[in-house]
């Protein structure tokens, strides 16, 4: 079995609904665990075990400011999903323009 590469954990880690609402959350700057478990029905070790994953994949990075740890988004890891996504999007799109000239067509023919 091959072992993971990076880009497999940046995968992994967004898969999952509630590490995607952190780093949604991080998008407005850094902020300290407890802020950021506030919509969060789990407990703060639940969300530090997600952070943990996100800080794992590159993320987020987390820094120590007294008692706190202070996290904040990394988005440079997120771009290898945005340029497996834009191989996908250039798919559809040219699927999506044949349909759109394929029923442009049979309209014209029925008229």
């Amino acid at each position: 079995m091959s072992r993971p590469t990076a880009s497999d954990n940046v995968f992994q880690s967004i898969a999952d609904p509630t590490r995607r609402a952190l780093l949604d959350r991080l998008c407005t700057g850094e902020q300290p665990v407890k802020q950021l478990a506030e919509p969060f029905s789990m407990s703060l070790p639940a969300i530090s075990q997600h952070l943990q994953i996100l800080c794992d994949a590159g993320l987020v990075q987390m820094r120590k400011a007294g008692r706190q740890r202070l996290y904040r988004l990394n988005p440079e890891p997120l771009k290898s999903v945005s340029d497996w996504i834009a191989h996908y999007e250039n798919f559809w799109q040219e699927k999506l323009d044949a349909l759109g000239n394929l029923l442009e067509e049979d309209s014209c023919s029925e008229t």
